[in-house]
């Protein structure tokens, strides 16, 4: 694919990169490539900018520059158009944006002659619905988490998977997480750690009251449906990707399925999972 336009998402605390992205601008520009930026990008530079919703829709590739969190979020405004995100790391971690700011411009090099591998991600589609009607729709990268606030009681979520009954969760919630969201709050629960390219839901309770409730890992094709029975008084929320979602009530039901708009990202083609789990999450290290 011929890269003619790059949009720049910049992670709000990082104004202090306005130098970067005006030497980049130029860089590109020489060679017949043109910069759009988003409002923060655009903030830092002193350069025109636009939304991002709208910088997705005019891009044939998108950076972001921040963390895992900047990542999230502008996937969230690509929504399902095909723009593939190559992620630069400024924060702490970095399991998504793997590329560190000093690869920046040799990676755009392999970019532009086309030496870029691109891996697609699954995503999901949740919709929650109270009394027959959608009270919200979002599209997951990494997970869909119904959750107890932290002063609520235990919660207790009867699951299904393709109208067959999984089990009735009793603890503080569940996640459902994709291959991508399997490194974060799913892993932190004891979920199991998947490679990006599998097909794959994974369900992991929060804090089940039995010991016998332990992650399971369903087929891509699975269609969840995880109904709230009992929250004993408390507050249910439905949190997406840890940024958006809605407060649940009793009766209300959460579908989850694998989305038809998966996600493209760009890794450079002699980077590999296990390197990126040894280097990022420490993996292996005794």
């Amino acid at each position: 694919m011929a890269i003619r336009k790059i949009g720049i998402s910049l992670k709000s605390d990082q104004l202090r990169l306005g130098a970067l992205l005006r030497e980049l601008a130029k860089w590109l520009q020489e060679r017949g490539v043109e910069l759009l930026l988003g409002p923060e990008a655009s903030k830092a530079s002193g350069l025109p900018g636009m939304p991002r919703s709208e910088l997705a829709g005019q891009v044939d590739l998108m950076i972001v520059l921040g963390g895992d969190g900047t990542l999230l979020a502008v996937a969230r405004a690509i929504g399902g158009r095909a723009v593939p995100i190559l992620g630069v790391n400024l924060g702490t971690l970095g399991y998504l944006a793997e590329i560190s700011l000093d690869e920046l411009f040799p990676t755009l090099e392999q970019v532009l002659t086309g030496h870029l591998r691109t891996e697609t991600r699954m995503r999901l589609d949740v919709h929650a619905e109270r009394d027959g009607r959608e009270i919200g729709h979002y599209l997951a990268l990494n997970d869909a988490v119904i959750a107890r606030t932290a002063l609520s009681r235990m919660i207790d979520l009867q699951t299904w998977a393709d109208d067959v009954e999984v089990t009735t969760y009793h603890g503080d919630g569940v996640i459902a997480a994709t291959p991508t969201g399997s490194s974060a709050y799913s892993l932190s629960a004891g979920g199991p750690l998947l490679l990006p390219g599998i097909g794959a839901i994974v369900l992991t309770p929060i804090c089940p009251h039995a010991l016998t409730q332990r992650p399971i890992v369903l087929p891509k094709a699975c269609r969840l449906a995880i109904n709230v029975l009992d929250m004993r008084g408390g507050e249910v929320h439905l949190t997406v990707d840890g940024q958006v979602g809605c407060e649940l009530q009793e009766g209300d039901r959460v579908t989850v399925c694998a989305s038809k708009r998966p996600l493209q990202m760009l890794v450079p083609a002699d980077r590999n999972r296990f390197e990126v789990m040894r280097n990022k999450l420490r993996w292996g290290t005794r």
